[in-house]
């Protein structure tokens, strides 16, 4: 490899660095305490010619926070110097709470959201699931409504110390 395409090697792996570590900074609007990485939105970073591509994938086909994510992606890398950015929606594989990190879980959790759960080794939307209060960790909850105030969320009631709280569907 020559000197010059050592150099430019190097330079695309700095501003691909550099990048990622903007993006590790964008929130979800919905989920503020959430960045799009912790989410499992952020799906790829990468340079085409002189543009960075970002891929970004929705957390269900209508989720309407998509547009403004994809404005505040904009925004921040712009802010850095990134002038040429494309964003790239991908919807294969369909994101899933699987892609949640567990840093994502752990700040749900404090600020009393209950991180989605599995039925019985099953992910299904409508399905029967035992979910932990997480102000108290009890699980003797109950569902109140399917729907909280996003269609990915339920609200729920502890029964033990009594806290309404909301619920991650699992998807």
């Amino acid at each position: 490899m020559s000197t010059a395409s050592t150099q430019s090697a190097s330079m695309t792996t700095d501003a691909l660095a550099q990048a990622r570590a903007v993006l590790e900074r964008v929130t979800d609007p919905e989920l503020p305490f959430l960045t799009i990485g912790d989410m499992g939105i952020l799906r790829d970073i990468r340079l085409v010619g002189e543009t960075l591509e970002v891929a970004i994938t929705p957390t269900y086909s209508g989720c309407p926070a998509m547009d403004v994510i994809a404005v505040d992606i904009t925004t921040a890398l712009a802010k850095a110097g990134f002038d040429e950015v494309r964003i790239r929606r991908v919807l294969s594989p369909a994101w899933t709470t699987d892609w949640l990190s567990a840093a994502a879980r752990a700040k749900l959790r404090a600020n009393g959201i209950a991180p989605p759960e599995r039925a019985q080794g099953k992910r299904a939307l409508f399905a029967e699931v035992e979910v932990a209060c997480p102000s108290c960790g009890s699980k003797s909850t109950q569902r109140v409504s399917e729907f909280g105030s996003t269609a990915c969320k339920a609200q729920y009631r502890c029964l033990a110390c009594h806290e309404p709280f909301q619920y991650f569907k699992c998807i």
